[in-house]
C-alpha cells in the first residue's frame, strides 16, 4: 500500500471521527455549528498541506525525469 493511500485513508478517518465526536457530544446546537466549522477548517488546512506535498514530490519526479533525460541526450551526442 503506497504512502499517500494511507495518509488519505488516516485523514478521511479523522475526518469521520472527529465530526461523529462533534455531533454526538452533548453541547447546544450553535456551539455543534462552531465546532463543525473549526474542523471543517482543519480539515481543509490538511488537505492544502498535503496538496502542497504532493505538489513537491511530483515536481521533484519531474526535474529527475528531466536531469535523466539531459543526461541520455548529452551522452549519445
Amino acid at each position: 500500500m503506497s504512502n499517500s493511500k494511507v495518509l488519505v485513508g488516516f485523514l478521511v478517518g479523522a475526518a469521520v471521527g472527529g465530526a461523529l465526536g462533534i455531533l454526538l457530544a452533548p453541547d447546544k446546537g450553535t456551539e455543534t455549528r462552531k465546532k463543525i466549522m473549526e474542523k471543517g477548517s482543519d480539515l481543509s488546512d490538511s488537505i492544502s498541506d498535503l496538496t502542497d506535498t504532493i505538489k513537491e514530490k511530483f515536481n521533484g519526479v519531474v526535474d529527475g525525469v528531466k536531469d535523466n533525460f539531459s543526461k541520455a541526450k548529452s551522452s549519445m551526442s
